[in-house]
């Protein structure tokens, strides 16, 4: 994860602009926000930094905004460093960190709590702290939940997310750990993918015969309704 956004006031610091200036430069259409945060405020990407670089030295050199914005759109700006910025179908898929706790039906200060024992980290989050995640995390925070419903607690569900990171990292480059800590990094998940089958097995089980119990139950629930009902009749009449 990169401090590869930023807050207006972050932007403005980051660039040394006068807020009157960049908002006239995104009025001309020279900036463009990447989106908005739950209090509707607008954030930017890194790529913007380096187009308020480029703005602010055809500035100096006389250019009207008419002309700069003509220039950039076709000179651009510089190319991005591998791994600085994110494409746009990327983009599309961030939220907030309100609209993925609302979307996975929990609490922004769960999601942040989350956080601070290790179990999910942002993809991208400013230097103030301004977070932003992939879609795939509100999937993510709904299996969290499941296996604390499973009885795990937080500390063992951090070690399931990590064994999940590392196994992101290996599909992904399989140098990115030594053969031995591979082997056995693998064969940890492996164990651990036994655990929770074991565990969803006993689940499946008690949840069968509450099933049986509360359909038994309600059937002589109905019935001594029915019956009171009836009795309550007869003796009114």
């Amino acid at each position: 994860m990169q401090n590869n956004i930023y807050t207006l006031q972050e932007i403005l610091s980051v660039t040394e602009t006068g807020e009157q200036e960049f908002l006239a430069w995104k009025d001309a259409g020279l900036i463009t926000p990447m989106g908005q945060s739950d209090e509707h405020s607008a954030y930017f990407s890194g790529e913007a930094v380096e187009r308020i670089r480029r703005i602010k030295q055809f500035r100096g050199m006389g250019y009207s905004l008419d002309e700069i914005r003509k220039i950039l759109r076709k000179v651009g700006i510089p190319a991005a460093k591998k791994g600085s910025s994110q494409s746009d179908s990327d983009r599309e898929q961030l939220l907030t960190i309100g609209a993925l706790a609302e979307q996975a039906g929990i609490s922004p200060r769960t999601i942040k709590h989350w956080e601070e024992k290790g179990i999910i980290e942002p993809d991208m989050r400013s230097q103030g702290g301004f977070r932003l995640y992939k879609e795939y995390y509100v999937y993510f925070c709904k299996l969290i939940q499941d296996l604390q419903l499973f009885g795990y607690s937080l500390d063992e569900i951090q070690r399931i997310s990590d064994y999940f990171r590392d196994f992101v990292a290996i599909r992904n480059n399989q140098h990115s750990h030594s053969p031995e800590e591979t082997r056995q990094r693998l064969s940890e998940m492996q164990a651990e993918i036994t655990r929770l089958f074991d565990k969803t097995a006993q689940l499946k089980e008690g949840i069968s015969r509450w099933e049986e119990l509360l359909r038994k139950h309600r059937k002589q629930i109905i019935s001594l309704q029915s019956k009171t009902s009836k009795k309550h009749t007869e003796d009114t009449e």
